[in-house]
Formats: C-alpha cells, sequence, structure tokens
C-alpha cells in the first residue's frame, strides 16, 4: 500500500514559524480571554485548506482503501474500534455528539496516545461529516488532526472513498 504521509503533513514554515518564535507562555495566560492575530489565522486557514485540496486530490489518483495516511494506520484503525465501537464510517458524524463533554473527552483520551507518535496530531484540520460528500461549507466538521487521521483511516478500510477515486477515473477518461 503507497503511504502518502508525507503529502498530509503540515509545512514547518507557516504554523510553527509563528509557535516557535514565540515566548514561553506566562503562567496567568488564560486562552478563553486570548486575542487571536489575524496573520496567524490567515496562516492557519490556508494550512487546513491546503490539507483539504491536497487529501482530496490523493484520493482521486488512488483508491482511498489502498491508500495509508500514516505509518501506523493499523493501530490507529485498531485504537478506534477499541475505544469507539458504536463509530459507524459509513454514518454522518454527529458533531454535538463528538463535541460534547463526554465526546470531547473520549478523543481527547484517544488522541493523547498519539502526542509522540504523529507529527502534528492536534493541529486543526477539516473533516467531511459523511463519506458520500465533497468537502464543502455544511459538509466539514473542524477537528483536530488524530480524529481526521482515525475517521479516514476507518472510512477508507471500508472502501467508502473509492467513489471519488471512481469518479475522477471516469471524468479522465471521457475528456
Amino acid at each position: 500500500l503507497p503511504c502518502l504521509c508525507f503529502l498530509l503533513q503540515p509545512s514547518p514554515n507557516i504554523a510553527r514559524a509563528s509557535v516557535n518564535m514565540a515566548a514561553p507562555v506566562p503562567t496567568n495566560f488564560n486562552a478563553q480571554d486570548a486575542d487571536n492575530l489575524e496573520d496567524i489565522e490567515k496562516q492557519f486557514a490556508v494550512k487546513v485548506v491546503q490539507h483539504m485540496e491536497t487529501y482530496w486530490n490523493i484520493l482521486e489518483k488512488v483508491k482511498g482503501s489502498s491508500l495509508r495516511l500514516t505509518k501506523i494506520d493499523d493501530e490507529i484503525y485498531e485504537h478506534l474500534q477499541r475505544d469507539f465501537p458504536e463509530f459507524d464510517p459509513a454514518a454522518t458524524i454527529n458533531e454535538d455528539e463528538m463535541k460534547s463533554k463526554d465526546g470531547k473527552e473520549r478523543w481527547r483520551k484517544f488522541m493523547m496516545a498519539y502526542e509522540k507518535k504523529v507529527d502534528d496530531y492536534n493541529f486543526g484540520t477539516m473533516v467531511r461529516a459523511n463519506p458520500k460528500f465533497e468537502y464543502g461549507q455544511n459538509e466539514v466538521i473542524f477537528a483536530p488532526r488524530m480524529q481526521f487521521y482515525a475517521i479516514e483511516i476507518a472510512r477508507n478500510r471500508k472502501g467508502l472513498n473509492d467513489w471519488i477515486y471512481e469518479k475522477a477515473q471516469a471524468a479522465k477518461a471521457s475528456s
């Protein structure tokens, strides 16, 4: 199976440049009251869009069922099945449930297992709420990278993203 992990990794230049050059976080820092810097927000938005476009372009060229997103896809998939046995990769994700207090705690526990294993495991990205739809304003959920990996690995294992490849190949053949 081809591993295209490097294509999904964020560029170290944009997001990290802002973080690495920053002073240490003050002990009295309150994230809830912090202002967002417009340039950082714009850089962040650019990275999120690049990630979505890159993943979609990969799915148009390679069947999801034959794709590996990380070097540890098997581990992530087995962990997802263990910690979220009710997760149905074909179903529409209930964002309210996922982001509820209980949902956040379950996902946080899941994600922390990859803190030292997956680069940028907690970097924000977009995941499609349903594998039957393309990325669109009403079809995406903002989520940490690790949630994206877990959800998309499960979808790919079930062949739920193969339609993207098939649609792209049919369009290519008819042009």
